[in-house]
């Protein structure tokens, strides 16, 4: 699902829009007992509750496709009578009527998410009767000829609110709070099936998670059957060793850079597009090649790329997974330097008494915890240049052995410059 399709689901979850029939739910405490176990027809809640869950629902679809929210696939096994996906069908076209089907979800959920406090699981059915779009890309809700059925699952956390004073209107009064317990916004959940091409497909579903670090892989595998991809970080980490260990050393400050300005520069040209940006192999491989990559050095990239990414079955690298459109980052042990990326040309690297070193501008206002420094130099006082432009070949040559070679840029290791 890219982000149309996941924004047009989530928009139906309004009172004049919503498509939802039916509600169900079961709060489980942390010994994993059923503390309480709820269904009714979703129209039938009171407008307060109703705005609720629809909060709740809401953000169960929320996020960015590729981190919180990830498209997976059925694998065939699972598509065979006793798999995770034939049981979702019978869950789905059973429109959350038939209680055993119910109680058969809530012990599987039960047994695989391993969480050590209280939860709610909520579960609603809904249909979805798909508006054409015209010529002018608008919705053209008389002419719907397709109905996308669907479950959709959010698992909150109940917590008790915090202690405090409150105001007591009866008795006029402050006092002591009565502490009761709280849903909070779900930490993970997913839809099913998935609305691919603004229709149904019965083989892949979508999966939700708050932290995009941690996804529960053996919960989304135990439960549904299918198998999460990296997480964002992991895909990030995958994209840096690759760059660095093929790069070697032409892993240089300014070839980090240029690459991270060529992902950003591709972001930008298509931040319209719905579909994520994916880096295939041989975009990586132009990218290095692009960036002073020998060809001999790139003999042996596609073994080392299956390698890193898993192969047949691999997790496919998202630009917007492994670039900042925020901010780039140099790094060594001591010091984190962050500066927009579309200014990182402000950052120099000179040699300053053997040493190589990260030279910033500042030419304008300067301030150190807060407080305005002086920031001007005067002629006298910038040796930085004469350092810079030595010919001495011993003072290169020791600038040379002494680079900063723990430095990294925006989590990619170089050797020197």
């Amino acid at each position: 699902m890219n982000k149309k399709e996941i924004a047009e689901i989530k928009r139906l979850f309004t009172p004049d829009r919503c498509p939802l029939t039916r509600i169900c739910g079961c709060y489980v405490d942390g010994e994993k007992q059923k503390k309480l176990e709820m269904k009714e027809a979703f129209l039938s809640l009171s407008d307060e509750e109703m705005f609720k869950y629809f909060d709740i629902l809401k953000k169960t679809l929320s996020g960015t496709a590729g981190k919180n929210l990830l498209d997976m696939e059925f694998p065939l096994a699972q598509e065979a009578g006793g798999g995770t996906q034939e049981f979702l069908l019978r869950l789905k076209q059973s429109q959350l009527k038939d209680d055993a089907l119910l109680e058969e979800f809530y012990d599987k959920v039960i047994e695989t998410f391993m969480y050590p406090e209280n939860y709610f699981i909520i579960l609603v059915h809904g249909a979805y009767d798909i508006p054409k779009k015209g010529s002018d890309n608008l919705e053209q809700f008389d002419a719907s000829e397709d109905v996308y059925e669907f479950v959709l699952c959010s698992i909150c956390p109940v917590k008790l609110t915090k202690p405090g004073l409150s105001y007591n209107e009866e008795t006029n009064t402050i006092s002591e709070r009565i502490r009761d317990w709280f849903v909070e916004m779900p930490v993970t959940g997913f839809l099913f099936p998935a609305f691919t091409d603004r229709n149904t497909d019965i083989h892949g579903i979508l999966y939700y998670s708050k932290n995009p670090d941690e996804l529960n892989p053996d919960f989304a595998r135990l439960l549904l059957g299918c198998e999460l991809p990296l997480t964002a970080s992991s895909q990030k980490e995958t994209f840096n060793t690759l760059v660095a260990d093929t790069l070697l050393a032409d892993c240089t400050y300014e070839t980090v850079k240029s690459i991270h300005e060529t992902l950003n520069t591709l972001l930008e040209e298509r931040k319209d597009d719905p579909e994520p940006i994916v880096l295939e192999k041989d975009d990586v491989k132009r990218l290095l090649y692009d960036n002073g990559a020998a060809d001999e050095v790139l003999e042996h990239f596609d073994e080392e790329f299956e390698q890193a990414t898993g192969g047949e079955s691999r997790t496919p690298i998202l630009v917007s997974n492994v670039v900042s459109t925020r901010k780039f980052e140099i790094r060594t042990p001591d010091i984190v330097i962050q500066v927009k990326p579309d200014r990182a040309d402000l950052i120099e690297t000179r040699v300053l008494d053997g040493r190589l070193c990260f030279v910033i501008p500042a030419d304008d206002s300067v301030e150190v915890n807060g407080i305005p420094i002086r920031s001007a130099v005067s002629p006298e006082e910038d040796d930085l240049d004469v350092l810079a432009e030595s010919d001495d070949p011993d003072a290169l040559a020791e600038s040379d052995s002494q680079a900063l070679r723990e430095a990294a840029v925006s989590g990619i290791p170089f050797e020197e410059l």
